[in-house]
């Protein structure tokens, strides 16, 4: 059998005022109307609701019983809805993000650290994954929002470009090339190359160009993390090649220094996928317009 809403209303209503009057007056709705909706609820469940004592109708025990469940069922709802505008307000809730180490690493704190303050009761999880990884992730509803290095080739993702993301060269202050500011991939070719590891997107982007050049570089290290690279780097291991916003404190600090290697258009781009119906956490919704408008006072990174 099938209950409505609009049923149950007026029979709560009905058993809290004993007259079909005064719950047509409450529900704004004719007699007649109540009186069908009641009697269509007792034809439903197949047993006599009220009993009618002069103008007045007292709950019959089918009548309580079902008095006292659907009391209960309307406080499920009442907290669904406390919920829901709890969420609206995101006063709770969770937010779950997948992105690679380096851009967990050096572009979300500053976001997150906005996002916090503002929603602190917002229960965030970030996945530190590679782009592919991410993708998928979010295509499983694993995570509300991939930040990922495009393109991202699924039908079921949209994409949004946030921001052109530049690798660089680098090398000590004191290197040989300390004193350029652009430099070719042939160049690079005659000094000892410290590399992310060959699983990482990075590695990849670049071993396509040296393979488009024809060139083989004098790779002397493999490493899987960045600020390790950094590190050698300043001791003049050798140069590296990794993103301008990973190093963009030790330059500031002369620490390092930054030659650009690729143009405008073959720079990759940074960009916000999730699934093409939509982003439904309200949580990632604010955190990825958060997340734009950060973006948008960098061109580069």
């Amino acid at each position: 059998m099938q209950i409505t809403f609009d049923q149950l209303t007026a029979f709560r209503t009905l058993a809290e005022t004993k007259s079909f009057t005064k719950t047509a007056d409450r529900l704004f709705r004719t007699q007649p109307a109540i009186s069908q909706m009641i009697a269509a609820l007792e034809t439903g469940i197949g047993e006599k609701l009220f009993i009618r004592q002069g103008r007045t109708v007292i709950l019959t025990q089918a009548g309580e019983i079902l008095l006292e469940h659907s009391n209960e069922a309307f406080k499920i709802v009442e907290q669904g809805l406390f919920r829901i505008d709890a969420l609206k307000e995101l006063k709770h809730g969770k937010l779950t993000i997948s992105t690679s180490d380096t851009t967990a690493y050096y572009i979300l704190p500053e976001v997150l650290k906005k996002f916090r303050t503002r929603y602190p009761d917002i229960d965030v999880r970030i996945f530190c994954k590679p782009s592919p990884v991410s993708a998928a992730q979010v295509l499983a509803g694993d995570a509300d929002i991939g930040i990922v290095t495009l393109p991202v080739e699924n039908p079921k993702l949209v994409s949004e470009t946030l921001v052109i993301r530049e690798d660089v060269g680098i090398c000590s202050t004191d290197h040989a090339l300390s004193k350029r500011k652009k430099i070719t991939f042939r160049d690079l070719a005659e000094y000892p190359m410290l590399l992310l590891d060959s699983g990482s997107n990075t590695r990849s982007y670049i071993d396509e160009r040296y393979i488009r050049e024809g060139i083989k570089p004098k790779i002397i290290m493999e490493l899987g993390n960045i600020e390790v690279i950094k590190k050698l780097v300043q001791l003049e291991f050798g140069i590296s090649i990794v993103p301008l916003i990973s190093v963009q404190s030790e330059v500031k600090q002369n620490r390092l220094k930054v030659i650009h290697i690729f143009k405008n258009d073959e720079c990759r781009r940074l960009g916000l996928i999730y699934q093409k119906k939509g982003i439904h956490s309200i949580a990632a919704r604010e955190f990825s317009s958060m997340l734009k408008s950060f973006m948008n006072d960098k061109n580069r990174l």
